[in-house]
């Protein structure tokens, strides 16, 4: 029985991400990986990690096996998404980060995998991201214009962390318009 006690890592959203195109073994999965240009410029993960997120992901529910006969060889593992897994991957899908340090990894990841999933969820992801980060900015403001004038080192820390917020509102800008736009005919 799968325990239902915690919520898949980044990462192993993103293994959730390659099953959810068609079931593979590990290996398979392993070697996307490294041959997945995109995705592999964000994470990296090695052989014995990866057997051990997929058996945590098949522990708790999100993606199930089946042994395959080959011809000449022992049967091989395959792996598939759950009905829960697919539900889980989804809501991720779309669901912004929200924190900045979630960006070099966790939001590279979910951008690379909307856009495989299509125009209409990259198109939430990223609209939900601009919200998110706009929300974001406005706390950050809201600490700059409150800290003491006297304290410059904390203003200037605060300031620090709004830069990076509208950096990557830029940056989603630039997402918007590189990646949407190439697929503008196929938009609901």
């Amino acid at each position: 029985m799968a325990r239902q006690s915690r919520s898949p890592l980044s990462y192993e959203y993103a293994l959730l991400g390659f099953l959810s195109q068609q079931p593979m073994h590990a290996y398979e999965i392993q070697q996307r990986l490294r041959q997945t240009s995109g995705l592999r410029l964000v994470w990296t993960v090695k052989q014995g990690q990866l057997y051990a997120l997929l058996a945590r992901l098949e522990e708790e529910g999100y993606i199930a096996s089946a042994l395959e006969p080959q011809e000449g060889h022992p049967p091989r593992k395959m792996l598939s998404l759950t009905t829960q897994g697919e539900e889980t991957l989804q809501r991720w899908l779309v669901e912004p980060v929200r924190r900045p340090r979630q960006f070099r990894q966790e939001f590279l990841a979910k951008l690379f995998l909307a856009s495989q999933a299509g125009p209409a969820t990259l198109r939430r992801l990223l609209e939900s991201q601009v919200a998110a980060n706009l929300r974001l900015l406005e706390d950050q403001q809201s600490q700059i214009d409150s800290a003491p004038l006297d304290q410059p080192y904390e203003r200037l820390v605060y300031r620090w962390r709004a830069a990076q917020t509208e950096a990557h509102l830029r940056w989603l800008d630039e997402c918007q318009q590189a990646l949407l736009e190439t697929t503008q005919e196929l938009l609901p």
